[in-house]
């Protein structure tokens, strides 16, 4: 038979085991809403990336932002145009690098995932 001594100490483990658990966080991926397709963007010039953050959820994976210029769906990672923004925030102010002219460019959203916006073009200077 167990001893209520036992059945008490069982049960503060169990009960702290619980307090210990992870929160659960979800991953976010919100949509680019800007640049969209047909936009043209000139080297040099500021612009805001921006993405819908209505549906948000409460415990973010990683809410650290950073934003990537990627070719033809090839990401320059060696050259980030934001990094360390909250990913609410939903925009974010980058320059516009100088790159040659193209219409094959997208914007690369990260936090806990990466997103694509429309490809768009570049006027390089």
């Amino acid at each position: 038979m167990i001893s209520f001594t036992t059945f008490i100490l069982t049960l503060l483990a169990l009960f702290s085991l619980s307090l210990s658990a992870p929160m659960r966080r979800d991953v976010f991926v919100p949509p680019i809403v800007y640049p969209q397709a047909g936009v043209v963007w000139t080297a040099g010039h500021h612009h805001n990336v921006t993405w819908k953050t209505d549906d948000a959820p409460v415990n973010i994976t990683n809410g650290i932002g950073r934003v990537y210029l990627a070719t033809n769906s090839i990401i320059d990672l060696d050259h980030p145009l934001a990094i360390g923004f909250n990913i609410r925030d939903g925009r974010v102010a980058i320059e516009v690098p100088s790159v040659p002219t193209g219409q094959n460019y997208s914007i690369v959203l990260f936090g806990d995932s990466g997103n694509y916006s429309p490809q768009f073009t570049i006027v390089g200077l």
